[in-house]
């Protein structure tokens, strides 16, 4: 109660906007629900004639970008929220009204030490685009390059700071008074929104993202990420090339600009599995609003604040995952479904059971990703199994590139995607560059071995001099005691081995 009574004293301002916009779109029933409102009301506002899910929408885009983010992660929970929810999260953005680029003035020239008149030849002080994060303008460097100068809004770090410190109690006050709402995890999904926000707040994140995956498609130039200019990015502005291209948002535009529907959507497909199945990091978010399809049937990669990871782990993990799918493989397929939802306690019967089910739909012939991954998410929920999150904005990625493909080529079939990408994987982990830090870990750990050699050997050969057990048993120990011996001579002569070819693999 004293907490509460805190952070209410603290973010007073805020919170009083958080209810007064709640409270006009009616969404007392919603926050009943989440044991927040015990009167139920649910008499709408300014949307009665609109669905709770539209309703709650709408106030989360009013109520700025913590919230819109927020929506954003709750659009990933097929696997708890029904499909009316999901679809109308999915329509989340962030919007707000252009400012006046005198407001930006101070911000700009702060992070860049004097007047952008100045840094850049060209400077267009109308917007080119807003959100309610940040407002995008448009530069020509003094080498004539285009450049697109990407500001964050002035106040936007205490309101973000102030909302997740809210969320976070509410968050708490939600798992103790609603049973319901504890199996969402809020505690845990407010700690992903609180490092998610706190991530998007500083620009130099997305910088890095895009130097990261630059890096990791340097060897594949279909696929374009904008260059950083670093001498002038920092926390509050992000200065990176102008790229213009075609958004893949029908084939019909992609062939007016004289692109191949076909091409791009292949393309498509392979970098999204290699981002997620062989780089293990991928574009959160890749709709048609963050692509945009170049000459030569190259795609760009843009906005990328969202940029998930995946461990090798994960990656073992969905690998099988498809191969029960296209193999049909039922046992397999609910290996991993146990261990993805592991803490849910769900019976092995009714995994199985899923299991058969998703296989009998999905197990065979063409793969339609959207259809598969909404009835696997569907399935989950039903039994009540939670899946982690990082799996969700995988699968959300993999959904979202689908939406792209099929809008610009219908009969586009991912499972030869799959297949190439399985090829892909193979060649990765039979690289160098894979085995090379393996190697060099087994080595270390062996000339520790190494290390402690004459000590185990002296121990071991005093062991057998004064072994003084009866006759019977102690052959049995001497076959124990040699075979140690045996396997610490085996070690340091592997890790001479190993110590040799290592540098083969730099």
């Amino acid at each position: 109660m004293l907490k509460t009574l805190r952070i209410a004293r603290r973010d007073r301002k805020r919170l009083e906007e958080l209810f007064s916009v709640t409270s006009r779109y009616g969404l007392g029933l919603l926050l009943a629900r989440i044991g927040l409102d015990r009167t139920g009301s649910d008499d709408a506002g300014d949307g009665s004639s609109h669905s709770l899910p539209r309703r709650t929408r709408l106030a989360m885009e009013e109520l700025g970008p913590t919230f819109v983010k927020l929506g954003q992660i709750l659009a990933t929970r097929a696997d708890l929220l029904f499909p009316e929810w999901i679809a109308e999260l999915e329509q989340l953005h962030s919007k707000a009204p252009t400012l006046p680029f005198e407001e930006l003035r101070p911000i700009v020239e702060e992070a860049l030490g004097e007047a952008p008149e100045c840094t850049f030849a060209e400077f267009d002080t109308e917007p080119l685009a807003a959100a309610s994060m940040a407002q995008v303008h448009r530069a020509t460097l003094h080498d004539g390059r285009a450049v697109v100068i990407k500001i964050r809004r002035p106040g936007i770090r205490p309101r973000v700071e102030a909302d997740i410190r809210l969320l976070a109690h509410i968050a708490t006050l939600a798992e103790r008074g609603s049973t319901e709402a504890k199996r969402f995890g809020p505690s845990r999904m407010m700690r992903q929104l609180a490092d998610a926000m706190v991530e998007e707040l500083d620009f130099t994140n997305e910088a890095r993202n895009a130097d990261r995956l630059r890096t990791d498609f340097a060897n594949e130039p279909s696929v374009v990420v904008p260059e950083i200019h670093w001498e002038w990015t920092s926390e509050t502005l992000l200065v990176m090339d102008y790229i213009n291209g075609v958004p893949p948002s029908n084939a019909q535009a992609l062939v007016a600009a004289g692109l191949d529907p076909t091409r791009i959507a292949a393309l498509g497909a392979d970098m999204v599995l290699d981002m997620i199945l062989v780089n293990g990091r991928f574009h959160g978010d890749p709709h048609p609003g963050n692509l945009l399809c170049l000459p030569g049937n190259h795609i760009a990669l843009l906005d990328l604040g969202m940029v998930g990871y995946v461990s090798p782990r994960r990656r073992e993990e969905f690998v099988s995952f498809v191969q029960a799918l296209s193999t049909g493989s039922p046992a397999q397929l609910a290996d991993v479904l146990t261990r993805w939802s592991v803490g849910d306690d769900v019976p092995a019967d009714r995994v199985l059971s899923a299991s058969e089910r998703l296989i009998a739909r999905h197990g065979s012939g063409r793969l339609v990703l959207g259809a598969m991954v909404t009835d696997f998410l569907g399935l989950m929920r039903d039994e009540r199994m939670t899946l982690p999150p990082d799996l969700l904005l995988i699968f959300k990625a993999l959904i979202t590139m689908d939406g792209v493909l099929s809008k610009i080529e219908p009969d586009f079939d991912l499972t030869h995607a799959m297949r190439r990408s399985s090829f892909r994987i193979a060649q990765a982990r039979l690289s160098p560059e894979h085995w090379a830090p393996v190697l060099q870990g087994v080595a270390w750990e062996l000339l520790k071995i190494g290390d402690d050699a004459p000590r185990l050997i002296r121990a071991a050969i005093r062991r057998l001099e004064q072994d003084r057990t009866p006759p019977a048993s102690s052959p049995s120990d001497r076959s124990r005691a040699s075979a140690d011996i045996r396997w610490v001579a085996a070690a340091i002569v592997s890790g001479a081995v190993i110590m040799a070819i290592a540098p083969w693999f730099y």
